[in-house]
C-alpha cells in the first residue's frame, strides 16, 4: 500500500499487535482494544461433538434398516447423513483452525479456513443431493416394494436426530457462514427424513411404491435450491467479495461524512473468516492528521453499523487524492 502517512484504526480484543501484517508498513499505528465481537465457532465445540456422535450412530442404523426395508430413500438418506458427518468434521476443524494466532507466514492466522469449509460443504451438499435425485429418477421407472412401517419409524428417528443437530447450530448460522453450512446440512437432512416418513405412510395407505422416489425428487429439488445460495455466498467470500449484508456505497458514505474527510479512495471490504470482516481505505484530510480519537471513533462506527471488525485507515494530507497512486477507481 503506497503511503504518505497512515494509522491503523482498530479496536480488537487482543492485548498487543495481533496482526503482524501491519507491522511492515511505514505507518504510525493506533490500536483501540474494546471490540465486543466474539469468534462464533469458539462456542460450538460441544455442539459439533454431540452432532457428530448422534449422526454417526444414526447413519449406521439407517443404512441397515434401509437395506432390510428395500427403501432407496432410506438408504440414500443414510448416505446423505454420512456426508453431513463429514461436513460437521470439516466445519469443526475449520472453526478450530480459525482460532489459531497469526504467524509470519499466515499474517491473518488461518481464519480463511472457515470460508473454505463453507465452500466445500456447499459443493458437497450439491453433489450428494444431485446423486440422490439421479438415483430417485432411475428408481421411478422400476420402483421396488417398500416396507412402509420400518421406513416410517427410522425416518422419524432421523427427523429427531437431524432436527436436534440443526437446532444447535441455528443461532450461530445467522452470523457465521461456516455454521450456516452445517445448519443447512442438518435441516436438509431433517426435511429428507420427514419426506421419507411421509412416503412410507403413503405407500402403506396406497401401495404405490413409486411415491418413495417421487417424493425424494421433490425434496432434493428444494435442497438444491437452498444449497445453491450457500455455494454462491461462500464462493463470493473466497473471492474476497464484499460480504452479504454490507453495502459498500454506504460504508464509503459514512467515511466520507466523517469530520475533516475530503475524499475516500482505495476502499476494500472483504471477509477474513465467516464471522469477521475487514476494511482498508485511504482518507484524504487536508486539515492534517486527526489523531487517535478520530480513528477509534471511525472504527467503532464501522463495527456498530456494518459489522466490520478490523479496519485499517490510511490518512493522506494532500489536498487531492491525485497524490496517491491508488486513488483512481480502476487501480487495485
Amino acid at each position: 500500500m503506497v503511503s504518505n502517512r497512515g494509522m491503523k484504526a482498530g479496536n480488537h480484543d487482543h492485548p498487543h499487535h495481533d496482526h503482524p501484517h501491519h507491522d511492515d508498513h511505514d505507518h504510525d499505528h493506533d490500536h483501540g482494544h474494546h471490540h465486543g465481537h466474539v469468534h462464533a465457532p469458539a462456542s460450538f465445540g460441544k455442539a459439533f461433538a454431540v452432532g457428530c456422535i448422534l449422526n454417526t450412530g444414526f447413519v449406521l442404523a439407517e443404512w441397515l434398516f434401509g437395506a432390510a426395508a428395500h427403501s432407496l430413500a432410506l438408504m440414500a438418506d443414510a448416505v446423505h447423513n454420512l456426508g453431513d458427518v463429514l461436513a460437521l468434521l470439516l466445519a469443526w476443524g475449520a472453526a478450530g483452525l480459525a482460532r489459531r494466532p497469526p504467524s509470519g507466514r499466515f499474517t491473518y492466522g488461518l481464519r480463511g479456513s472457515s470460508i473454505l469449509a463453507a465452500l466445500l460443504n456447499a459443493a458437497a451438499l450439491l453433489v450428494v443431493t444431485g446423486g440422490l435425485a439421479w438415483e430417485a429418477a432411475l428408481r421411478l421407472s422400476a420402483p421396488e416394494p417398500v416396507r412402509g412401517g420400518m421406513v416410517i419409524a427410522v425416518a422419524l428417528a432421523g427427523v429427531l436426530v437431524n432436527g436436534i443437530t440443526a437446532w444447535m447450530f441455528m443461532a450461530g448460522g445467522k452470523k457465521d457462514l461456516n455454521l450456516r453450512g452445517v445448519y443447512l446440512h442438518m435441516a436438509a437432512d431433517a426435511a429428507v427424513s420427514l419426506a421419507v416418513a411421509i412416503a412410507g405412510a403413503a405407500v402403506l395407505a396406497t401401495g404405490w411404491n413409486w411415491l418413495d422416489p417421487a417424493l425424494t425428487l421433490v425434496v432434493s429439488a428444494l435442497i438444491l435450491w437452498s444449497a445453491w445460495g450457500l455455494l454462491r455466498q461462500s464462493l463470493g467470500l473466497a473471492l474476497q467479495a464484499v460480504p452479504a449484508g454490507i453495502d459498500a456505497a454506504r460504508v464509503q458514505g459514512l467515511l466520507a461524512g466523517l469530520p475533516g474527510v475530503a475524499e475516500v479512495h482505495d476502499l476494500h471490504i472483504w471477509a477474513m473468516s465467516t464471522s469477521e470482516n475487514a476494511l482498508t481505505a485511504h482518507l484524504v484530510m487536508p486539515g492534517g492528521h486527526p489523531g487517535d480519537a478520530f480513528l477509534r471513533m471511525a472504527s467503532e462506527r464501522l463495527e456498530q453499523g456494518f459489522d466490520i471488525h478490523h479496519a485499517t485507515l490510511q490518512i493522506e494530507v494532500a489536498a487531492t487524492g491525485a497524490a496517491c497512486a491508488l486513488a483512481p477507481e480502476h487501480v487495485v
